[in-house]
């Protein structure tokens, strides 16, 4: 982990109770993420967590959208503050702040930015899943923002691991330091 933590902030993105049974193997992420998570808080860097969803109904999503709009009528009758719930292996720590997000990227239909600001935060450290989704249009926009990024390789997970692979091999490093959970808790 760098030595200048002032204005780093931890995102933890999408790790909620809908989405986490979707990816095989998700106890293994969690677990990596719990340690991530307790390395930001003993380095006093504030922890972000970052979930989707929507109203009741699902009035957020268009039908023009091709993702989102394949699952509205699922999303129409889902029990929402249970979808939305970050999962209680890795709850977040009185204080600690929530976004609730409206399309892949974290900031799309969200407060991230105003959060972000609050905070005098510049750099990013992500972690999540999909690296596919949420990892890879946080940190395209992110970048076009101008935030410094680093990415969790191992606390991020795609249900593709050569998607995964990818992305953390050749394309993230173009705009972000990929580095293991190994390295982040050093």
């Amino acid at each position: 982990m760098e030595n200048n933590t002032s204005n780093t902030a931890l995102l933890v993105m999408d790790m909620q109770l809908g989405i986490l049974p979707m990816l095989p193997g998700s106890e293994a992420l969690l677990e990596r993420s719990a340690k991530a998570i307790a390395a930001a808080r003993e380095k006093k860097i504030p922890v972000i967590y970052v979930v989707v969803g929507f109203r009741q109904g699902a009035p957020e999503v268009s039908m023009n959208n091709k993702s989102f709009s394949a699952g509205r009528e699922r999303f129409a009758q889902t029990d929402m503050a249970q979808f939305m719930a970050v999962h209680p292996a890795i709850a977040p720590a009185e204080g600690e702040v929530t976004v609730t997000k409206r399309r892949v990227s974290s900031f799309t239909g969200s407060d991230l930015e105003v959060v972000l600001r609050s905070f005098n935060i510049q750099h990013l450290v992500l972690t999540g899943i999909a690296t596919s989704g949420v990892v890879l249009s946080t940190i395209r926009e992110a970048a076009d923002k101008d935030y410094k990024l680093t990415v969790i390789e191992d606390c991020c997970a795609d249900g593709d691991e050569e998607v995964h692979r990818v992305l953390t091999t050749k394309v993230f490093p173009r705009q972000a330091g990929v580095i293991t959970l190994e390295e982040w808790v050093k």
